[in-house]
């Protein structure tokens, strides 16, 4: 198949420079003009993805070269952004900055070779002038198959200042498709991992998200971020299909068995719980599975006929009283697990399955304790399963990411989930009956038949 989808690409030369605002904002601002609006995020963060979807009304999707293969990147791009006008992608980092010690593997910069997309720089202009034109000069020529189409200067603080800025890249030949004034920042509230998630803001999200979106269309040359789009190279390859995807070795994609309803998985959500990638539910029902979304912090019962659950990453330190005044679903939870179904938690929910975090009570399905430290742990991980589980055979090998400040005590149980291959050697998390817990986030696209496993279990057990 070939595609022709318009794609921009918005990067920066450092975090901090202010590609969120201008990725929210423009995509906000091109939804406001009826398109329909594909959001993306390089890299495995879960947060912007959330404030994507605020602005575009779709949901906002990954694109990780780590977590994934460089195989799948344009594949996935090309599933998200099917019948879409636009594609949105923000970058991660600096444009160049990729896994460490590993080239430009998972950058924004191969993300966008891969994609055969331009890009828009955005530079922090402030303290500037004639020198912005060096930056920008370096940033064009490192690496001559990007294609960086434009620069947004951000922070400009008056129009003498835009003049010179405007005046010194006429030399580098790339167009200025934007200058936003120096001002005080959208409220976007920040704690120890990050921005604060949509689900947890409300209205204020909502109106964070507006004023990026006027930020953009005040400062922006939409018309010519659009015709740059429009220039993107044709993409050729299959589309990412989760079916396609869940099938078995044999190709057979999974079925129903007459007359027997599909498990029904229970997906942890809420504002305790707001990190997963989309593609882990459309390939639960890919496999057979009825996917139900719950909140620990409302929900005071599992959904009914739950034969496998899944609880992945999100703020339970944050939320820790709440979750343990909810004790009739915490002991629904341990019920299920020592049952043997299948359960499946990754960070956050690793937290939520200990005997306690921060002192709270948890569901004391693992005999460990969590807590909040002030250290930060994160960064991609190569890992090999060491324990049979519900989500793969021992010696299966899958690359995951930590971001945590937390700590689990002991770190493994007698039968680990992971042994962790690099960047050091240890081994980490639980398989214990039908439970996998772990802090390692994965991307089940890298592995369906992760997904395909789970359900099989969830029919069986």
């Amino acid at each position: 198949m070939t595609s022709s989808v318009p794609r921009l690409v918005i990067a920066a030369p450092s975090s901090g420079s202010g590609k969120t605002t201008v990725a929210t904002g423009l995509m906000a601002a091109l939804a406001a003009r009826g398109l329909a609006v594909s959001p993306h995020k390089v890299g495995p963060d879960y947060i912007d993805p959330g404030y994507h979807a605020l602005a575009t009304g779709r949901v906002g999707r990954n694109l990780d070269a780590y977590l994934c293969g460089p195989e799948l990147v344009a594949p996935l791009f090309l599933h998200g952004a099917r019948g879409c006008d636009i594609a949105v992608v923000e970058g991660v980092m600096g444009l160049y900055d990729g896994a460490a010690g590993q080239g430009e593997l998972a950058s924004t910069a191969q993300v966008a070779k891969e994609l055969r997309a331009p890009v828009v720089l955005v530079v922090d202009a402030s303290s500037q002038s004639r020198s912005v034109a060096a930056l920008v000069h370096g940033f064009v020529s490192w690496d001559p198959a990007v294609r960086i189409g434009g620069v947004i200067l951000n922070k400009v603080a008056s129009d003498r200042h835009e003049a010179l800025l405007r005046e010194a890249l006429e030399s580098v030949g790339v167009p200025v498709l934007g200058a936003l004034r120096r001002a005080a920042p959208v409220e976007t509230p920040s704690r120890h991992l990050g921005l604060v998630p949509v689900a947890e803001r409300g209205a204020a999200a909502v109106a964070a998200v507006a004023a990026m979106a006027a930020q953009v269309s005040d400062g922006c040359d939409l018309e010519g971020l659009l015709a740059l789009a429009r220039g993107a190279g044709a993409l050729s390859g299959a589309v990412w299909d989760a079916g396609e995807a869940a099938a078995s070795p044999t190709h057979d994609r999974p079925t129903r068995s007459a007359g027997k309803p599909a498990p029904v998985v229970a997906v942890a959500g809420g504002a305790a719980f707001t990190f997963s990638y989309a593609e882990h539910g459309e390939l639960l029902s890919a496999a057979g599975a009825e996917v139900v979304t719950f909140d620990p912090l409302r929900d005071e019962q599992l959904p009914p006929g739950t034969s496998g659950l899944v609880v992945g990453g999100g703020f339970p330190e944050v939320y820790a009283a709440e979750l343990s005044a909810n004790k009739g679903l915490r002991e629904e939870v341990a019920a299920l697990a020592e049952s043997g179904a299948p359960v499946a938690a990754e960070c956050a929910g690793l937290l939520y399955l200990c005997r306690e975090l921060d002192g709270q009570p948890m569901c004391g399905v693992l005999d460990a304790t969590a807590r909040m430290t002030g250290r930060l742990t994160l960064g991609y991980r190569n890992a090999v399963a060491v324990s049979d589980s519900v989500l793969a055979g021992a010696g299966t090998r899958m690359r995951g990411h930590e971001f945590h400040r937390t700590v689990v005590e002991p770190g493994a149980g007698a039968a680990p989930a992971w042994g962790v291959l690099a960047p050091e050697k240890r081994v980490e998390g639980f398989v214990e009956r039908g439970v996998h817990a772990s802090y390692l986030h994965t991307h089940w696209a890298s592995s369906p038949g992760v997904a395909r496993r789970f359900v099989e279990r969830c029919r069986t057990s």
